[in-house]
């Protein structure tokens, strides 16, 4: 609610305006209530209007979810220290098979292979310190 005081050829008038809606206001003038019609043009705002284009729907062949071909990667799980490594690149390796050990939280902890596969990269050496998420061993 908003307050006013307006003088008109002498006469001094306090307006009050309670409600505004579209071009209808609401207002009390000394007392009297009032609906006034407000004349205003309508403004075109300055910021242009971006029309973006329409993104076509996917094509089946777009949809379907990709096999990986590349390097199967493990990775730490914590932060922590390689201790020993039990295979070397060429190497044959079937799921569950331990690849080297490592000292996370004063533990010693086994990493073991994921998935059948052979050995195409080893990232780290015995005595290295790795951090969560590092690359230890690639398999192909």
């Amino acid at each position: 609610m908003k307050k006013f005081k307006f003088t008109i050829r002498g006469n001094n008038y306090d307006v009050e305006v309670h409600k505004f809606e579209d071009n209808i206001a609401k207002v009390e003038v000394n007392g009297t209530y009032y609906e006034v019609e407000i004349h205003q043009q309508v403004l075109q705002p300055k910021t242009p209007v971006l029309v973006r284009q329409e993104v076509p729907a996917p094509r089946r062949s777009e949809t379907k979810i990709k096999k990986n071909i590349g390097a199967f990667q493990i990775k730490a799980p914590l932060p922590g220290n390689i201790m020993q490594i039990f295979v070397s690149t060429g190497a044959e390796v079937k799921k569950g098979d331990k690849l080297l050990i490592y000292e996370a939280m004063k533990m010693e902890n086994s990493i073991l292979a994921e998935k059948d596969g052979t050995v195409s990269a080893i990232k780290v050496q015995p005595g290295d310190s790795v951090l969560e998420g590092d690359v230890l061993i690639e398999l192909s």
